[in-house]
């Protein structure tokens, strides 16, 4: 199996266990398991870190979470390694061997990658121990739309695992097997959502003037909200509002006495989000009224934004040097309006996000939540390579 060409001490232990962590990733990807439903996955993190000799594994935080402790050597802090777990509802259309066998079910973002790196990275600590500290590697669930990262935080994560810092990693097609960016501040947006139905009297659409049009008040409502961030956002900010949804009528003649609309609002800025959701209520509410209709708000604050702290960037970025060489590590890029999860665990304690390269010539590049996608597993050592490397940074032995 190629690799690519990293500096890192542990190097021939990671070729060595290359294959066998690709195996775990393929069965994973073959298996996928949605939100809080990945209890196959879990089971599997749970019982590998036990064999592998993990001080501590704890199961059952956010349902079906895991959490495993390893002791070095020597005393010092705790840091936390974040992997997550959950695949998305989704038809896989690839053609590979380990094509997912569960219909509707596909890891297209590489959490199968995500999860055997750090497990392949638990494996080598709990063989070798040579740190100052403890190590809690993180299987968390639902990230894809669930807030599994937080729900874990709400049920006590660092209460189980109390880490000095976290850290978190994810693949990124679109930017060469190798490279890493590492970025301070805004890394990847909030995102809420939100429903709004238009509430009135239907009709039979011959008869329009008896009854009130509350599709066409919900598609004004539609262009209307797309002034909010063309026109309520200073130019210097960025957020971006998309209506995805709208359902009115089933049938030809029927003007419905409901139509909804529903979508989500991203942005890096607290103030920006608050100041989209009044502007959103205050215009479904008026165009409503102008209808002679009502508006029925439902507006759900989901993931605040991912903000990395400045100082663990620079380490990151630091240890991402050694590994791959100082040319391949971005420190400038535009950052992402998806959303992340591992948001909560940066709001309660200190660390970084970083992106890892998986691009090569003349395979699938495809990117992530595509039907085609696929973890590039050659990438593995470079993930494990960085994961150690944070360690011997954090935790070096005295």
């Amino acid at each position: 199996m190629t690799e690519p060409l990293i500096s890192s001490r542990h190097h021939n232990r990671i070729a060595d266990l290359h294959e066998e962590i690709t195996a775990w990733r393929r069965d994973l990807h073959q298996h996928p398991e949605i939100g809080f439903q990945e209890t196959r996955t879990a089971a599997i993190v749970a019982e590998k870190l036990r064999a592998f000799g993990a001080d501590q594994v704890v199961t059952g935080i956010a349902t079906t979470g895991v959490i495993g402790i390893i002791h070095g050597e020597q005393d010092g802090p705790m840091i936390g390694l974040r992997a997550d777990m959950d695949a998305l509802p989704m038809q896989e259309h690839g053609d590979i061997p380990w094509k997912s066998v569960n219909p509707g079910k596909m890891h297209a973002c590489g959490h199968d990658g995500h999860t055997a790196m750090l497990l392949g990275t638990a494996r080598i600590l709990a063989e070798t121990r040579d740190f100052a500290g403890s190590v809690a590697v993180i299987f968390q669930p639902a990230e894809e739309g669930g807030g599994g990262g937080g729900v874990m935080v709400r049920e006590g994560l660092f209460d189980v695992a109390d880490c000095t810092s976290v850290w978190g990693l994810h693949n990124w097609p679109g930017m060469p097997l190798g490279q890493f960016c590492a970025l301070a501040g805004p890394i990847m947006a909030g995102i809420d959502y939100f429903d709004i139905t238009i509430k009135g009297q239907g009709t039979h659409s011959g008869l329009p003037h008896l009854g009130v049009d509350t599709v066409l008040a919900a598609a004004h409502l539609v262009t209307a909200i797309q002034s909010v961030p063309g026109r309520n956002v200073s130019p210097h900010e960025t957020a971006t509002i998309g209506v995805s949804m709208f359902k009115g009528s089933d049938a030809y003649v029927v003007m419905p006495d409901e139509a909804v609309i529903g979508g989500s609002v991203r942005y890096f800025d607290c103030k920006t989000r608050d100041m989209a959701e009044a502007r959103i209520r205050a215009l479904a509410e008026g165009i409503a009224s102008g209808f002679g209709a009502e508006a029925v708000i439902d507006y759900r604050k989901n993931y605040p934004p991912t903000v990395n702290h400045a100082a663990e960037t620079d380490l990151a970025a630091e240890v991402a040097k050694g590994l791959v060489g100082v040319s391949r590590v971005l420190r400038e890029s535009e950052p992402c309006m998806a959303g992340e999860d591992f948001s909560f665990m940066l709001n309660e304690r200190p660390g970084n996000y970083i992106w890892m390269g998986t691009d090569e010539p003349g395979r699938n590049n495809a990117m992530v939540h595509y039907p085609d996608y696929d973890f590039n597993d050659a990438a593995i050592p470079v993930g494990v390579g960085y994961w150690l490397g944070l360690v011997d940074r954090l935790l070096p032995r005295r």
